[in-house]
Parts: structure tokens; sequence; C-alpha cells
């Protein structure tokens, strides 16, 4: 009985060892499939280089159609990137996967340089297809090829960036299906964290292209060229029409809102007796959202269409909508908004207060560089388009006693009584 009892157990566990056998050689299988289509792809990628280096940029490099600069800022690094990739191909089809990404790794730098200026390239391209008529006819003549299967050159030319992010995918592949201890986990792992940083930056780039179009989409909805859209830093986030709630009880009227992440601009249709501006809107205030707060009045509960409170230093905006999800789509953004321009501004608050001061005033002089303390700080905190003397009045209440009776005289002069406006009429408040 005692014989008999472990080979009773033994004949029990070949279930569970087989179980596992089957996931490893299933991860082998997965293992091997995703290194068969990784180089079988790279084959087809380093041959569809070749006729791009073939038939255009040689030739064109040639025949002079194109200028030497704008023919670089139109293929960019693609010879740079194809020498690389030819070196990779050599390790991969020799089944050296991990050795091959660590050698093509560190020459991800020409990657770079071609996804920073794909979006360039593709309006000089535009533009030469539209001057340069021997380009134009080069270009339709060569796409017609049957080595390019009908694709157009501006397809071809996102080639490179396509193939990081199928990189970024085999190498996922690859170690999802070894095991830590095998010899090309670090070098793979390795080589995804900087796939993974290339790819991202592409993420970043077609958001900041994406954002700049809403922008320039914006900016021609607008009448004239005075109210500039177009600014550093500047999100778009959404827009749309809203109800403004008058303060003394009058009917309400449909604006026109856009949405950025520094501000709020409502604008009005124009006129359709005039056809050229029937679809164009003008620019009546652009709130900042800096010191803006927001309040959902109604709208709380499943009931149709609310009302916003927005407070402004110098206003306040009382919106309606009667669709309760936009009413709440309305809210998120604004509260989004203004979070992440206080956070924005928070840290660089802190980064100035870390700084060295290079320059010390005389002594005689304290009380000019005094006068000049209080309103640097603020500066940094000014609304978008106010002046330096609205930015006195907008000062902290949190000051000494002392200084008191010196600002109350500044808040007094006319000049700070005004209403800043834009150089366009628009007032912002």
């Amino acid at each position: 009985m005692c014989i008999r009892h472990p080979i009773v157990t033994m004949n029990c566990n070949p279930g569970p060892q087989s179980s596992i056998q089957q996931q490893r050689e299933h991860w082998n299988r997965n293992h091997s499939t995703s290194a068969r289509k990784l180089v079988q792809t790279e084959q087809l990628y380093n041959h569809q280089l070749q006729q791009i280096i073939t038939y255009f940029v040689d030739i064109l490099n040639a025949k002079g159609t194109l200028k030497q600069g704008i023919r670089e800022s139109i293929f960019s690094s693609i010879k740079e990137i194809h020498s690389i990739n030819q070196v990779l191909l050599v390790h991969l089809e020799s089944g050296c996967i991990g050795r091959g990404f660590d050698l093509f790794c560190p020459n991800l730098q020409y990657y770079n340089t071609y996804v920073d200026n794909i979006y360039n390239a593709s309006k000089v391209l535009r533009i030469q297809l539209k001057k340069n008529k021997a380009f134009r006819r080069f270009k339709k003549l060569q796409e017609t090829r049957s080595e390019f299967n009908n694709h157009k050159l501006e397809e071809l030319l996102q080639l490179p960036v396509q193939r990081i992010d199928q990189y970024k995918h085999f190498l996922q592949n690859l170690i999802a299906n070894i095991s830590p201890d095998n010899p090309e986990f670090q070098p793979l792992s390795r080589a995804l964290n900087v796939v993974c940083t290339v790819s991202q930056r592409i993420e970043n780039n077609t958001r900041c292209y994406e954002n700049h179009l809403q922008l320039c989409r914006v900016q021609k909805l607008l009448k004239g060229q005075q109210m500039k859209v177009l600014a550093a830093g500047r999100w778009y986030i959404r827009e749309g029409w809203l109800k403004v709630v008058p303060p003394k009880g009058a009917q309400t009227k449909p604006m026109m809102f856009f949405l950025f992440s520094d501000m709020l601009l409502q604008a009005k249709r124009c006129s359709p007796l005039y056809p050229t501006n029937g679809n164009k809107f003008v620019g009546q205030h652009a709130y900042p959202l800096q010191d803006c707060t927001v309040e959902k009045v109604f709208g709380h509960t499943k009931s149709q269409g609310g009302l916003l409170s927005l407070s402004f230093p110098k206003a306040k905006l009382l919106l309606m909508s009667s669709n309760q999800v936009d009413l709440n789509e309305w809210y998120k953004s604004l509260t989004s908004a203004i979070r992440k321009l206080h956070s924005t501004q928070t840290v660089v608050h802190q980064r100035d207060e870390f700084c060295p001061r290079t320059l010390r005033e005389a002594p005689e002089n304290n009380s000019t560089s005094n006068s000049t303390t209080t309103t640097a700080i603020p500066q940094r905190n000014r609304n978008l388009g106010s002046s330096e003397n609205d930015v006195k009045v907008h000062k902290s209440s949190v000051e000494c006693k002392s200084s008191a009776p010196k600002r109350m005289k500044q808040s007094q002069t006319p000049e700070q009584s005004r209403v800043d406006t834009f150089s366009f009429g628009c007032v912002i408040l």
C-alpha cells in the first residue's frame, strides 16, 4: 500500500503539469509568431524606404526639380532612418532581436527629427504641388509605378511615423511571451521604454497640431483679424451656444461661447445683411479664467436644463441651457480648465520663489525697489490683456496695513477706473 500510494499520486499530477506545459508552448508560439511578423514587416518597411529614396529623393536631387532646402523639408531624415533600419534588419534576420534593438535605439534621434517635421513636410509639399508645375508632374508620374502600389507620396511619408507604433506593438508582444530570466527580456524592455518615448512624442505633436487647427478655425470664424485667438500655450477646449441671463431680468439672449485653456470668449453672430460675414461671429467679451469661479445654480437634479454662475473680478455671468447633458459638460470643462490653470501657476510661482536675486538696489533706492517688487509679483498673475494699472487694482488684500492709504490713492486715479479693452474693441473683464 505504501508503494502504490505515490504511484497513484503521480498519476493524478499530469493534469496540472500538462496545463503548465501547454501554457509555455502557447507563449513560445506567440513569441515566435511576433518575431516572424516583426522580421517580415521590417523587410517590407526597408524596401519601401529604399523605393522612396531611389525614385523620389535621389532623382529630385539629380534633376534639381526642388531646391535642397525644400527637398530636405519634405523628406527630412529619411535617408538616415533607412541606414539605421538596414542594420536593425540584419540583426532581426539573424534572430538577435534584443541585440538589434540595443544598437537601434540610440539612433532614434533621427526618428525624433522626422516626426517633429512631419506636419511641416506636409505643408511644404502642398505648397510645392500648387506652385511647382514640374514637381507636380514628376510626383504624379512616380506614383504610378507598380512599386508603390497606387500609394501617394503623402501616404509614403507617413511610414516612419507609423512604424514607431508598430515597433511598440511588437515589443510588447515579445516581452509578454518570454520569461524575465530570458536574456532577451532586458534589452527588449529597454527598447520598449525608448520606443514609447518616441511614440509619446508623436502623440504630443499630433495634439499640438490638432489644437493649432482648431485655433485657426475659430480665428476664421471671427470677423476681421483684430481678435487674436492664436497664442502660445493656449488650448482649445469646446464651443457652443448658451443663453445669457441679463442681471435686470430682461429676455435671455443666445450667445456663442468659445472655451480655451485661459479664457472664455463670448461672441454673437454677424448680421445676415452682410452675406460675406453671414457665418461669422463678432467677439464681444473675453473673460480670463485666472480668477474665475464657477457654480451650478440649477441643474443638480435630472430636470431639463440648468443655470451656471460665473464670477469674475469685474463681471458676473449667468449662463442657461435647456440641455442637461450640455450644461454638465460645460460645468466640467470650465472647472477643469480653471483647476489646471491654477495648478500651472502654482508651479511657476514655486519656481520663482527659489530663483536667486542677482540685482540689488542701493540703500537710497529702497523705495523704488519696494514699489517695483510690489508690482512685479502680481504681473505674473495678471489677466490676459490687462494693463499694469489694472494689476494694481487686483492686489491681494493680505498686505501690511501701512500701505493701505497709498493703495487707496492709487486705486482712485481715473486711469485705473477704466475697463481694459483689446485693440479690437472686445472687452476683457
